[in-house]
């Protein structure tokens, strides 16, 4: 189930590389099937490292959408745009 989760957000950000917000789903996605893999592989061998790993990746999925949304808001507010092709060219 992880592996074609894995595999739908890898096809999502090939295939889409206009929309900044559909490319941030597509990378939680990625995460979130790392942490069922995580939980699968921890179950399947009686550790629990697998678990305590999901905890920190979970925490890190948290950091990256809020930091993520906060660009994309400022992004937005200065280009009115959320196209991907439209940051080409960034000016300090």
């Amino acid at each position: 189930m992880g592996a074609i989760l894995f595999a739908l957000s890898i096809a999502g950000i090939f295939l889409n590389r206009k929309n900044v917000i559909i490319l941030l789903m597509c990378i939680e996605l990625m995460l979130l099937a790392v942490n069922i893999n995580f939980v699968a592989f921890s179950h399947f061998l009686g550790d629990s490292a697998g678990q305590v790993f999901v905890f920190f990746i979970l925490t890190v999925a948290a950091a990256e959408a809020a930091i993520g949304l906060a660009l994309l808001v400022v992004l937005f507010r200065s280009r009115r745009s959320i196209n991907v092709e439209d940051m080409d060219a960034l000016k300090g």
